[in-house]
């Protein structure tokens, strides 16, 4: 895996406060649970009232925390006084989302100064260990200039 340096010795602080305004993260109970340059790792508790009709944790649960993900994956990469949006993501839903914690895990797959292009894994952790359920391709932009979108 390609090694990255952050443009923003303070990447860390700026995603984790930066998440800590998330409402829709707080609503989720989601946690930030790693922070690398070009990588991050959100922990979502399994919860009945994030389930769809069957039972599963919804769809757009799962989505919610991998494009959360992916997006300050792009957030460690970028010059302070930037900030990003995605513009554009396909989900893959792979399996059911059910078990004790979803992780949703992003990584860089190609950096750039004005887009960025991310991916990232949803897995389901249970007694018997963890199951692919979701995958994403991420397109985010990054925002330069446009105060209340910098992070």
């Amino acid at each position: 895996m390609q090694t990255f340096v952050p443009s923003d010795p303070d990447f860390d602080r700026r995603v984790r406060t930066s998440f800590a305004r998330q409402n829709i993260m707080s609503l989720l109970q989601a946690t930030i649970v790693r922070v690398a340059p070009g990588q991050v790792d959100v922990a979502l508790p399994v919860r009945p009232e994030l389930g769809q009709q069957h039972g599963f944790v919804h769809a757009g649960v799962v989505t919610a925390i991998v494009d959360t993900a992916c997006g300050y994956a792009a957030l460690t990469l970028v010059p302070p006084g930037t900030g990003v949006l995605s513009i554009e993501f396909k989900t893959n839903l792979l399996a059911p989302a059910r078990g004790s914690t979803l992780n949703a895990r992003a990584r860089v797959l190609k950096p750039g100064r004005n887009i960025c292009v991310y991916a990232g894994d949803v897995f389901a952790l249970d007694d018997h260990g963890e199951t692919l359920v979701a995958t994403m391709l991420a397109t985010i932009m990054v925002v330069r200039g446009r105060p209340g979108l910098v992070d």
